[in-house]
């Protein structure tokens, strides 16, 4: 089977307060634990904030080394869910299920060198 990456991305500034997030994370647990049983869950984490990022890129002998993310942007990536599907169409509706738990945009991704 072929691993896809769901990832999530989330609006730039203050989580939601804990009566919105609360059932929202409940709602998650009880779908990884639904991927779990199906077999197609493989691993999946939450991120810090983009302000927590270090970026590196070298540049010939020297590494530039600055704070923050990346790319400035109103979105940011999140989380992260790596799965296991026979197909795109079925790594498509785990990642659905996903965007309808947790109410955020959903990218994905097959990963390369898988199935």
């Amino acid at each position: 089977m072929k691993q896809y990456l769901l990832s999530i991305y989330q609006p730039d500034g203050d989580p939601p307060p804990p009566e919105v997030m609360d059932p929202i994370m409940r709602r998650l647990d009880a779908l990884n634990e639904e991927m779990r049983a199906a077999g197609a869950w493989v691993f999946a984490a939450g991120l810090h904030p983009p302000g927590t990022a270090t970026v590196l890129h070298a540049r010939g002998d020297d590494m530039l080394v600055t704070d923050g993310p990346f790319a400035e942007g109103k979105e940011y990536l999140g989380g992260f869910t790596v799965i296991r599907a026979p197909d795109l169409d079925a790594a498509l509706a785990w990642g659905r299920r996903l965007a309808e738990v947790i109410t955020l945009p959903i990218e994905v991704r097959p990963l390369y060198g898988e199935g």
